[in-house]
């Protein structure tokens, strides 16, 4: 096949396929705390590292890291004090990091190529975003196998999990920290406007026929890794942006499930009712 030809085609390809995993797995833990947009707070916090790191001539991928981690932490911070608001505190950081950014792209007289980072370019992956990619997902996982009982429990009741004796406040900073680098890892493949959707909606689809938090686990990285690996593939035979490529076969599988589902459940309806 000719994709297979091309260096960068090789590294897009092998980034999606971490990408798919990491952003569903952490996706699962993020929905099901109510953070289901923290993906579009920290992508824009990201695009103001992004612009940051490009005026001092850093990795453009390290820049956003360290801004959407930062930003990820106090997010944390004001999640806990606004408690009954917690809504508020993704609602604030958005705000800022859109300011940010918009100062510092009039500040780098956009100097570069902003419609990648916006909507994803599967061209741009180079070695450096590959090694901060696969570290990235590492850790990502060495801290869900290590945590993975401590974090189910802090998702579904973080009260009763303070009164166990979890160290709730290290595990939820770490935790929003991974998610801050697995929104920063995204961006090349996806972009900054688009990166919420890999997080969401291959775990709203998982949701729709999984029996279990586990089972729901394994068929949201099923769906992501799908979406995203056909959505680059699809995008360079096509000359698409990435990013909406992989959005919208993301959203088409939703779709299928759901109507699956929804003719699978009317069908054990009648059988119960016949019988």
């Amino acid at each position: 096949m000719e994709i297979f030809q091309y260096d960068f085609m090789l590294r897009a390809l092998f980034a999606s396929a971490i990408v798919g995993f990491i952003c569903p797995l952490m996706g699962m833990f993020i929905v099901f705390k109510r953070l289901s947009l923290i993906g579009d707070s920290l992508s824009h916090i990201a695009l103001s590292g992004i612009c940051g790191a490009t005026l001092f001539g850093v990795n453009p991928i390290l820049g956003s890291l360290i801004a959407s981690s930062l930003a990820a932490i106090l997010i944390d911070r004001l999640r806990t004090s606004l408690k009954e608001y917690a809504d508020l505190s993704i609602a604030i950081i958005m705000a800022l990091g859109v300011g940010i950014s918009g100062i510092l792209i009039s500040m780098s007289n956009v100097n570069f190529d902003l419609f990648s980072f916006m909507y994803g370019s599967i061209a741009t992956v180079n070695k450096e975003d590959i090694v901060i990619i696969v570290l990235t997902a590492l850790v990502t996982v060495f801290f869900i196998v290590l945590f993975f009982k401590e974090l189910l429990f802090i998702t579904f009741d973080e009260d009763n999990a303070k009164f166990s004796k979890i160290p709730v406040k290290f595990i939820n900073t770490v935790f929003m920290v991974l998610v801050a680098a697995s929104i920063t890892i995204t961006l090349r493949i996806v972009g900054v406007l688009l990166v919420s959707s890999l997080i969401a909606i291959p775990v709203a689809t998982s949701i729709q026929i999984a029996k279990s938090f586990k089972n729901a686990m394994f068929y949201s990285i099923l769906f992501g890794e799908v979406a995203i690996i056909s959505g680059v593939i699809i995008s360079f035979y096509f000359d698409l942006a990435p990013g909406g490529t992989i959005v919208i076969i993301s959203v088409m599988e939703l779709l299928i499930i759901s109507l699956v589902s929804k003719i699978k459940n009317k069908h054990k309806a009648k059988i119960n009712f016949k019988y």
